[in-house]
């Protein structure tokens, strides 16, 4: 479903991807972990389309991501072809970025009335049903303003699906959260996971998350791969001294 071949990202002088090749397969769930500045992040941006390859080729479900054809070639996508590749991704992110002004429903309609032309009374459907899945049924016209941190993030997630993306990206979705509400947010993605085919890719610092939840956990630093394996693999016998450095150092401060 995902494809990064030899994909290079520079900021300046700085490289910050440096020839990344790997690929995650429909309906999986892969977590990204390493230290801060590894290059993770970067990889949902530019998956995003927020920020564009330097080298290297992005597909997303065997499509072009970050290049069109024209041809027999592959040229540099244009914002057409990006807004249109963009539809079948799905994002929630470290802040909720919630719109303050709208309600809880209209925040999960907005996209789909705007974005895929659906009508307001199937937006709004769907809309409730994904609010009774993330168990925020009866706050359909509060405004987040009145909801904690944890029933925000529920709300961005059900956002998100309102979407119907094919990928789901996640990007520490539990840091900005009090620690008692992290469990229930996660233990609402794990329900998702296994029951809708969606493809996640998921950048945590929650190794007990990404252990019970993963198909694959991909290790990085100084932007690449440095392992790929099955969770209780990689966190029980990693390979690579620089990943027992770092499950080390993580789950010592945990």
């Amino acid at each position: 479903m995902v494809e990064f071949a030899d994909v290079v990202k520079r900021f300046g002088d700085t490289t910050v991807l440096d020839e990344l090749s790997f690929t995650v397969a429909p309906g999986e769930f892969v977590s990204l972990i390493g230290p801060s500045g590894s290059g993770k992040t970067t990889i949902l941006r530019l998956l995003m389309t927020l920020e564009r390859v330097t080298e290297g080729t992005i597909s997303v479900g065997g499509e072009p991501l970050s290049h069109m054809r024209r041809g027999d070639r592959l040229v540099p996508a244009d914002d057409k072809h990006l807004a249109a590749a963009r539809r079948r991704i799905g994002m929630v992110f470290q802040q909720f970025n919630l719109f303050p002004n709208m309600s809880v429903l209209r925040n999960i309609t907005e996209a789909p009335i705007r974005v895929l032309g659906q009508s307001r009374a199937e937006a709004e459907e769907r809309a409730r049903e994904l609010l009774d899945l993330v168990g925020l049924g009866e706050r359909a016209g509060e405004h987040p303003s009145r909801l904690s941190g944890g029933q925000q993030q529920r709300v961005a997630i059900a956002r998100a699906l309102a979407m119907r993306p094919d990928v789901l990206l996640l990007d520490e979705v539990t840091s900005a959260l009090d620690p008692e509400l992290v469990a229930g947010v996660l233990d609402l993605l794990r329900d998702i996971a296994t029951t809708t085919d969606i493809t996640f890719l998921c950048v945590t610092h929650e190794m007990g998350f990404a252990r019970k939840v993963s198909d694959r956990v991909l290790m990085f630093d100084h932007g690449r791969v440095i392992e790929d394996a099955p969770p209780e693999r990689l966190f029980t016998a990693p390979r690579e001294e620089r990943t027992r450095e770092f499950l080390h150092a993580v789950l010592d401060r945990d």
